[in-house]
């Protein structure tokens, strides 16, 4: 009962920080005018990852380009990678969400967001439940 429980506040607060990176990534490009912008044209090679201190279980990943989001869920272990993701030219961000389970209060959590092999965001989370994003600009 009581994982059950967890479960379910573990996904909510997942729905509530993908909901909000979305929100933002709409927000800031409604009135964006590309044209004049050198590079806006090219497109990335993107990697989403994460990593949980030992002990801790990564159990669902929520990662996208513009808006587009993939769900990795039935996760288990301490890493977790993203396959690698050509974006289309002039794609605006990447965001990454996952949450996981500490195996206790001092657990920690990293995502990470590779770009054209270079890592350009970082976010972490610690405690025993841990859900981490982080959000790239191109």
């Amino acid at each position: 009962m009581k994982k059950m429980k967890l479960k379910n506040v573990l996904k909510g607060s997942f729905v509530m920080v993908m909901a909000a990176l979305v929100f933002g990534f709409v927000t800031s490009c409604s009135n964006d005018d590309d044209d004049d912008i050198p590079g806006t044209n090219k497109t990335h090679k993107v990697v989403f990852k994460a990593e949980a201190s030992a002990g801790s279980s990564i159990e669902i990943a929520v990662y996208g380009i513009d808006g587009n989001p993939t769900t990795a869920t039935s996760l288990s272990g301490t890493t977790w990678s993203s396959p690698e993701i050509t974006t289309e030219a002039g794609a605006m961000s990447a965001n990454v969400a996952v949450n996981a389970i500490g195996a206790n209060a001092s657990s920690t959590l990293k995502v990470q967001i590779w770009v054209d092999g270079e890592l350009k965001k970082e976010g972490t989370s610690s405690g025993q439940y841990l859900s981490a994003s982080a959000s790239h600009t191109f």
